[in-house]
C-alpha cells in the first residue's frame, strides 16, 4: 500500500513535460480565440479584468490576419499568468446555456413542422407530452399554417405557432 503512495508523490513532484506545457498554452489560446469571438453581450458575463479584457476587446478590432495571429498568442500569454478558472467555469456555463437554447429552438421547430404535415394526431401527441398547452388555441394555430401551406402563402400563422410551441415547451 505504502508503494503506491510513493508512486504517486513521485509523480506529482516531476515536472510537467514540454508537450504536456504546450498542450496547456495552446488551450489557453483557443480558450482566449474562443473569448474574442464571443458577441458583446456575451463577452459580458465573462469576468475580464485589466490586461486581459483589453487585449481581447483590441483583437475584436483587428482584422489584419497576420497581426490577428500575435495578438491572439498574446492573449494566450496573458492568460497564462492568469487565474483563468473563473473566466473558464463562466465560459463554459455560457456555452452550455447556448447550447440548451440551440436543442429547445431544433425541438420547437421540429415539433411545428410534424404538427403541420400531420394535423390532429400529432396534436394529440404533442399535448400527451406537454398537457399543460391549450389545445383548442394549438389546434387553430395548426390549421392555419396547414392553410397557409397549401395555399404557398407567407408563414405568419407558422410563426405565431411556433412562438406558441416555444413558450409552452420553455415551460417545461
Amino acid at each position: 500500500m505504502s508503494s503506491n503512495n510513493d508512486e504517486f508523490s513521485a509523480e506529482e513532484t516531476q515536472p510537467k513535460s514540454k508537450t504536456q506545457l504546450k498542450k496547456e498554452m495552446q488551450a489557453l489560446q483557443d480558450l482566449g480565440t474562443a473569448l474574442v469571438g464571443l458577441s458583446d453581450k456575451q463577452l459580458a458575463q465573462i469576468p475580464l479584468e485589466g490586461e486581459l479584457a483589453e487585449a481581447i476587446h483590441q483583437a475584436r478590432r483587428i482584422r489584419h490576419r497576420e497581426g490577428k495571429r500575435r495578438q491572439l498568442q498574446f492573449i494566450g500569454k496573458l492568460m497564462r499568468n492568469t487565474d483563468v478558472t473563473a473566466i473558464d467555469s463562466a465560459y463554459k456555463a455560457l456555452m452550455e446555456k447556448n447550447h440548451h437554447h440551440i436543442r429547445r429552438q431544433h425541438l420547437t421547430e421540429q415539433w411545428r413542422d410534424r404538427l403541420i404535415a400531420e394535423g390532429n394526431p400529432a396534436v394529440t401527441v404533442f399535448l400527451q407530452e406537454y398537457p399543460h398547452g391549450d389545445s383548442q388555441h394549438l389546434r387553430q394555430l395548426v390549421r392555419g399554417a396547414s392553410k397557409e401551406k397549401a395555399h404557398n402563402k407567407p408563414p405568419a400563422q407558422a410563426r405565431k405557432l411556433f412562438r406558441y410551441l416555444l413558450e409552452v415547451i420553455g415551460e417545461m
